[in-house]
């Protein structure tokens, strides 16, 4: 009865929040029966440590017992012991660490399961991987309390953890749990290449103490922010969100807009664009909700970082990197990132196995901006005619090098040679397979089918199987082997180009 009740009261709430009614209700129905994460944490930001406990409310969403849960411990791909998951390669070594290489690595001082403190084991080639049993096995449907107490060193590197001249990042900085899909659990390591990051729809609460003169900017919504001596105890919640990062910085500076519910914040820097990329956020944000579906959440930050690429989605929360300086590059930027909140933020996929899911898909959504928004000197056409052309230039350049080119989408992004291949397969690859499935269905149909894949996949890890059945109910076309034929490699793009 229970389940039939959840059913029922799901359905009632996407109805609502699919006919433009209560936006906010997808967030409150995806929020109920998911694990919760509590973390209490204090920073030290003269000496860039972080102590925290975190407890997590674990739920077993699977049809099995488990025996044990896992984590990941992504901090240790900044530490000096890193060999086979880095954080840094070589070629972006000098543009990460502007003193030279810096240690950062998380330390996990003791475990509980309930009122228990149970044995643990740190496993992984580089040491990313917390394993805890459970040694009475957790049934399906069954919550457990896990305390993990940890430590953070955090490095001074310009990356998605690490601080630099202006600023410092919590992104992927606390033990988060692995996806167990297929009877097991999926525990891909870091990657130079690309995001690699999968994880399910949980909730937070988190506390962070933290130096007075620091604005913190982070996922969710803030409860609560408390003043004792030269600290700031800070309170945010965030339900139904895929991940949890913050910004700390003594520099930023903030302007606001309103976009339907959401409240946009854009904070920077040294920017004398400011008003204007604060509008291109806004622009997005406007757009995607019309083109896609409407932002289910009722904040995005949009903040300017030190950051080694161009920019990182998190939930409720986007890096740009202030190495960007052409001002036209920084609000495709802005536009990408956002596009993400939308494919990997509401709508997950395995960023591992199928990085062009978001990738390629935000791609072609940012493409998509420029027609809707005068204003820009860019148009939807000239952004595909620049990506078909730089494919086809590293196609010709890669083999001349290297003999011969893999032209596989379906690849996991530890199997790419180097990170270019990868963003010429996932990115450049990627928006000019949704552009050629747009030329098959027609353009107003290709919309029906984001709107088709974003209402059915909200809230859920979805599969290239998923992505392709939505896209075929929506434009009324078989589409898998087509679609099928560019992740594969064998659609030879020299032919789409005459």
């Amino acid at each position: 009865m229970k389940k039939q009740f959840w059913g029922i009261f799901l359905t009632i709430c996407l109805c609502f929040v699919f006919s433009g009614c209560g936006t906010m209700s997808l967030v409150e129905a995806y929020s109920k029966e998911v694990s919760t994460y509590d973390i209490s944490a204090t920073l030290n930001y003269t000496e860039k440590t972080l102590d925290a406990v975190e407890t997590v409310s674990y739920i077993n969403k699977t049809d099995m017992q488990l025996n044990e849960i896992k984590f990941h411990l992504y901090p240790n791909a900044f530490s000096s012991e890193a060999t086979k998951y880095k954080a840094v390669n070589a070629n972006q070594f000098s543009k990460a660490y502007d003193n030279d290489f810096s240690e950062g690595h998380i330390t996990i001082t003791n475990v509980r399961l309930g009122n228990t403190t149970v044995t643990f084991e740190i496993t992984g080639e580089d040491k990313n991987i917390l394993s805890i049993p459970i040694d009475s096995g957790l049934k399906p449907n069954c919550y457990l309390d896990i305390e993990i107490t940890f430590s953070l060193v955090i490095p001074n590197c310009n990356h998605r953890f690490g601080y630099g001249k202006n600023a410092l990042n919590l992104g992927n900085w606390y033990p988060i749990a692995c996806v167990f899909e297929d009877e097991k659990w999926v525990t891909d390591g870091y990657s130079t290449n690309g995001d690699p990051f999968y994880s399910d729809i949980s909730n937070y609460n988190v506390r962070l103490t933290y130096q007075k003169d620091l604005t913190l900017v982070s996922t969710g919504n803030l409860l609560s922010s408390e003043l004792s001596g030269d600290n700031t105890t800070s309170l945010y919640q965030a339900k139904a969100v895929r991940d949890f990062a913050m910004v700390l910085s003594s520099k930023f500076k903030v302007l606001k807009g309103e976009v339907g519910e959401t409240t946009v914040n854009y904070y920077y820097y040294d920017d004398p664009n400011a008003e204007s990329n604060l509008e291109t956020s806004m622009d997005a944000v406007t757009t995607f909700n019309e083109m896609i579906g409407v932002y289910p959440y009722k904040v995005l930050n949009v903040v300017k970082t030190n950051f080694l690429q161009g920019g990182m989605e998190y939930p409720n929360l986007v890096y740009i990197s202030d190495t960007v300086t052409v001002d036209s590059e920084y609000k495709n930027v802005i536009v990408h990132e956002i596009g993400h909140q939308w494919w990997y933020g509401v709508v997950g996929s395995n960023e591992c196995e199928y990085a062009w899911m978001d990738e390629g898909l935000t791609e072609y959504i940012t493409a998509l901006f420029y027609d809707k928004n005068e204003g820009y000197e860019m148009t939807t056409q000239e952004v595909l005619s620049n990506a078909l052309n730089a494919y086809l230039l590293f196609a010709d350049v890669y083999q001349e090098v290297y003999g011969t080119l893999n032209t596989s989408m379906n690849r996991n992004i530890h199997d790419f040679n180097t990170e270019t291949e990868y963003v010429y397969l996932t990115y450049v690859k990627g928006i000019l397979m949704f552009d050629s499935i747009a030329e098959v269905v027609g353009q107003n149909k290709m919309e029906k089918c984001l709107q088709e894949y974003f209402k059915t996949c909200a809230m859920k890890n979805a599969t290239p199987s998923d992505m392709i059945n939505c896209f075929e109910k929506a434009s009324h076309k078989k589409l898998s082997s087509f679609i099928m034929s560019w992740l594969d490699g064998s659609v030879v793009l020299e032919e789409l180009s005459r």
